[in-house]
């Protein structure tokens, strides 16, 4: 009988568990801190999964507990996690051999979300060297702030630090030279910066496919794909909506009335931005009102777009979801939008992605709960954070149990590999069953 080797869905699975092991294993290393000794290996597991996924979560001040190579480690982790490994690991094969086989090009598409099989080394090209492009630029754009700050060097160090991490939407930043887990709220009030990393965490959302499709049909809207429709308009939706209802809901709160006009709007939309898997914040999560906490949680279950850097449920999930029960509701029995149909196989996909993630985010709520003692609101904000790889937090990360940081750690890993594709990795079958069950209706709602 012929040895069967592992699937796509595992080789990514297996992918990303390896660059969290290699990444644990530096980080615990006494180099990586600024005391000199080990971090521990809990904290080191945590960190290096919280960066390789892209998260932000983190159980120190990244800026005043790693030293500069452990914070070399973190980058190097956010860059491998927001690009995937094989989008990584083809790119050079494919500077090395000049030939992608088929079992690559396979792996390849499944980490990106797509179907499409040609034109791989064009894509690849344009994943590559476009992220290279917006995160040099971001880079270039934030030295105007840190490199009169902190000098030449380390401006520069922190320029690529925060582009690199704001467009893989990872929320590792290094702000906490000015106050320990303070992430942007010292430069609130900055356009320059808050412009620039809102930017960059839009331009990694909105997906690898899109720019792909964007490119090629030269920004022209009527020849967009319907994935790429979908995806810009959910996405302009999400952020602008949610913007409006944050200044809405915040207009009661104290500490944002003693922000000045233009640092309301800033906050606002920043925090809508961000809310989609990037991880950052302008203002304290923690002072937010219980409405805007509970907008930011559905925007973070929400998240980016497939193919992306970021995390989530993702838009075009949302988007067929919605379409879908649109038509229902009007009694038809197919699902359109921008003039095409709707596969019945993406209506399928949507479901099990939308249940698995709640259920996983109602399972880590209440692990929280019970473990650790925190408030319902908290425990779902932290567990939505992970599972859509977020980042964003309320202030008790620091407060995690045992069990509680193996929770999040398991989300952070789920959420960023992709809930069904981890569950497909572990339960994947190759014989497809020869037996059809007859049908029969079931009476619901």
């Amino acid at each position: 009988m012929k040895k069967r080797g592992l699937s796509h869905l595992q080789v990514i699975a297996l992918g990303f568990f390896l660059i969290i092991a290699c990444g644990t294993a530096l980080l615990c290393l006494p180099v990586a801190t600024r005391q000199g000794r080990s971090a521990g290996f809990v904290t080191a597991l945590f960190t290096a999964t919280s960066a390789s996924c892209v998260t932000g979560l983190s159980l120190v001040d990244t800026a005043t507990f790693w030293s500069g190579f452990g914070q070399v480690v973190l980058l190097i982790l956010i860059q491998l996690g927001g690009l995937g490994f094989m989008t990584v690991a083809t790119f050079f094969h494919r500077i090395l051999i000049r030939k992608t086989g088929l079992r690559e090009r396979a792996v390849m598409a499944e980490s990106i979300n797509t179907t499409r099989m040609s034109g791989f080394s064009s894509l690849i090209r344009k994943i590559v060297w476009g992220t290279a492009l917006f995160e040099g630029l971001g880079a270039f754009l934030l030295a105007f702030h840190f490199v009169p700050r902190y000098g030449a060097l380390k401006g520069i160090f922190y320029s690529v630090f925060h582009a690199v991490s704001a467009f893989c939407n990872a929320g590792f930043d290094l702000f906490g030279v000015v106050s320990p887990r303070s992430s942007l709220t010292s430069v609130k009030g900055n356009l320059l910066v808050n412009v620039t990393v809102m930017a960059l965490i839009v331009l990694g959302g909105i997906g690898f496919l899109v720019w792909d499709d964007m490119t090629d049909c030269r920004f022209r809207w009527r020849r967009f794909s319907l994935h790429t429709k979908l995806v810009l308009s959910v996405s302009a939706v999400l952020t602008f909506g949610g913007a409006l209802l944050l200044f809405l809901f915040e207009l009661k709160n104290p500490s944002f009335s003693a922000l000045s006009a233009k640092e309301k709007v800033l906050t606002s939309l920043f925090g809508s931005v961000t809310a989609r898997t990037a991880g950052f914040n302008s203002v304290d999560t923690a002072t937010l009102t219980p409405a805007s906490k509970f907008l930011t949680v559905i925007l973070m279950f929400i998240g980016g777009s497939p193919g992306s850097t970021a995390g989530g449920l993702k838009t075009t999930t949302l988007a067929v979801l919605l379409i879908h029960t649109f038509s229902g509701m009007r009694g038809r029995e197919e699902s359109h939008a921008f003039g095409r149909r709707i596969k019945a196989s993406a209506l399928h996909k949507a479901v099990v992605i939308f249940f698995l993630n709640l259920s996983l985010a109602t399972v880590g709520t209440l692990v929280l709960c019970a473990a650790d003692g925190f408030s319902i609101t908290d425990s779902l904000f932290e567990s939505v954070s992970a599972i859509g790889t977020v980042g964003m937090s309320t202030g008790i990360t620091e407060q995690y149990h045992l069990i509680s940081k193996i929770i999040i750690i398991l989300l952070m890993y789920c959420g960023r590999v992709g809930s069904v594709s981890f569950a497909a990795a572990l339960l994947e079958k190759r014989v497809k069953p020869s037996i059809t069950y007859p049908t029969e209706d079931v009476t619901v709602g």
